[in-house]
């Protein structure tokens, strides 16, 4: 099956582009351009590096409430981005919990963590608890856990539907993932301004009432997933049953907040039906 609304990536002004759509069960409802096409993930490293963080906290290896990151956070405060950490520096600009200030810097001390606790760096885990489990033999993260991930639609795609119907975690643990942490704290969503609240679970973003937003209007609140600054995203939504990637080779801008919520919408109208 193949999904017509997919189609709509054709009209993106970017040179390559490629998206995908899977359901729960793990079923790829259609693709559209280069599916085994390798793209930089920028952000959307991120919840591939915070499912691993999970494992590891399923495995012993680490608590997400145990010291982790600038004086005062945890571990469960790098993922949901409320350490205090700067966005792309390793220093404090306020205590932990107090805002939601997205940092880069918080998922690589976060990925050092991680790495202390295993005696694995952080790259090989995330193969050895994540990639090689799922299949995502495309997928590999040579650098920084925030933003130098680098795959495919058809892993992505792997990754969404586990997280949609984990084998590698206790649904639980999933489920916590997706689930407000410290709510009502305020702060900026990068490319669409302060939210309040700017509601993160664990390492994941979560749509609810946020205005604007990069998913679309006929989203559920309970859609959540992460984009990237080169042009990336991958989005949940547990109402619909589906999830769906789109992966470029353009850096995020005025055309993707132009492009991205009716590519989504139609996405979720051609499923519904």
């Amino acid at each position: 099956m193949s999904l017509q609304s997919l189609a709509l990536i054709e009209n993106w002004p970017v040179p390559t582009a490629a998206a995908g759509v899977v359901r729960a069960d793990g079923t790829v409802l259609g693709t559209h351009g280069p599916a085994d096409r390798p793209f930089p993930l920028a952000s959307v490293t991120k919840p591939l590096a915070a499912y691993a963080a999970l494992v590891a906290y399923e495995e012993g290896a680490i608590e997400l409430d145990e010291p982790a990151g600038p004086p005062g956070s945890t571990v469960r405060h790098l993922l949901a981005h409320t350490s205090g950490l700067a966005f792309d520096e390793h220093r404090a600009t306020g205590a932990p919990g107090e805002r939601r200030l997205y940092s880069n810097a918080g998922f690589e001390q976060l990925g050092d963590h991680i790495a202390k606790a295993t005696d694995i760096p952080f790259g090989e885990y995330l193969r050895q608890a994540v990639l090689d489990p799922l299949g995502m033999t495309s997928t590999t993260l040579d650098g920084s856990p925030a933003k130098d991930g680098v795959s495919t639609v058809a892993d992505l795609l792997r990754f969404a539907a586990e997280v949609q119907a984990p084998r590698l975690l206790d649904p639980r643990t999933v489920a916590e993932a997706m689930t407000v942490q410290y709510p009502g704290t305020k702060g900026v969503l990068p490319g669409y301004g302060h939210q309040n609240p700017n509601d993160w679970g664990l390492g994941f973003e979560i749509r609810d009432g946020k205005s604007p937003h990069w998913t679309g209007a006929s989203s559920s609140p309970r859609t959540f997933g992460h984009f990237g600054q080169s042009g990336t995203f991958v989005w949940i939504d547990p109402v619909a049953g589906l999830a769906c990637v789109a992966l470029a080779d353009r850096a995020f801008g005025p055309w993707a907040i132009e492009a991205w919520p009716p590519f989504t919408d139609a996405v979720l109208a051609e499923t519904a039906r």
